[in-house]
């Protein structure tokens, strides 16, 4: 399988590094030196691709979507900072017939997590004495925050019922690759769930996981149905 990476920075070198591991040959990278204004995603570049994996930044997300799916290429999106055009961009991949993975994290140990997470707010959602928080701390040239992580950390545990406020808050520094937390506190208890990222190793393997996966189908999914089997 012939992929493309889109944002050829830290992420895609190592994308690019686990890639033959997953079946594919990269035939196409791109980055602000053939990039900087779209001109690398044409027809020529693009003929035999299977796949595009797009770890590029939140500004350009919305327009390498458009332009690849419009040469009926499917993607897998890693950059976050973009959701609320998540409609837009969900559409334009249904009206293209092409295939979409998206998710504000590829890490699969974070996919667990947040099923953990969803289940401990449902659990705690009608026992009003345990407020809630989040957490989390990024590389300093994390370009958004809080990150796409912590809201979707958030917005599963409001989806479990959970409908008091939860306190979230973000730090930028160094070279962290990335540790979130979630807090239950009352006066009896603290319950805490944390996941740390070792390495980008794993938000580059999940995305090469999405990549198998979505060669040849349509739609627009997100990680996480692939992860519960859906």
């Amino acid at each position: 399988m012939n992929l493309a990476i889109v944002g050829y920075g830290k992420m895609g070198r190592l994308i690019e590094q686990l890639a033959p591991e997953y079946g594919f040959t990269v035939t196409l990278k791109l980055d602000e030196f053939n990039n900087a204004n779209y001109e690398g995603i044409t027809p020529d570049n693009f003929r035999g691709v299977d796949v595009a994996i797009d770890f590029s930044i939140p500004p350009v997300v919305v327009s390498n979507v458009e332009r690849i799916a419009a040469l009926g290429v499917n993607v897998v999106e890693g950059t976050t900072g973009w959701l609320e055009q998540l409609d837009h961009v969900k559409s334009v991949v249904e009206k293209a017939g092409t295939g979409m993975v998206w998710s504000p994290n590829f890490s699969i140990g974070v996919n667990v997590f947040l099923r953990l997470v969803a289940e401990a707010a449902r659990l705690l959602k009608d026992e009003p004495s345990y407020g809630a928080w989040g957490w989390e701390i990024h590389h300093s040239t994390k370009k958004d925050a809080p990150s796409g992580t912590l809201l979707k950390l958030v917005g599963e545990m409001k989806k479990a019922g959970y409908g008091r406020p939860i306190d979230a808050s973000s730090n930028r520094a160094g070279a962290h690759p990335g540790t979130h937390e979630i807090g239950f506190d009352s006066a009896a208890d603290t319950i805490t769930l944390r996941h740390s990222a070792r390495s980008r190793e794993g938000f580059a393997r999940g995305a090469l996981k999405a990549a198998q996966w979505v060669v040849g189908k349509k739609g627009f999914f997100e990680f996480s149905e692939i992860m519960s089997g859906r």
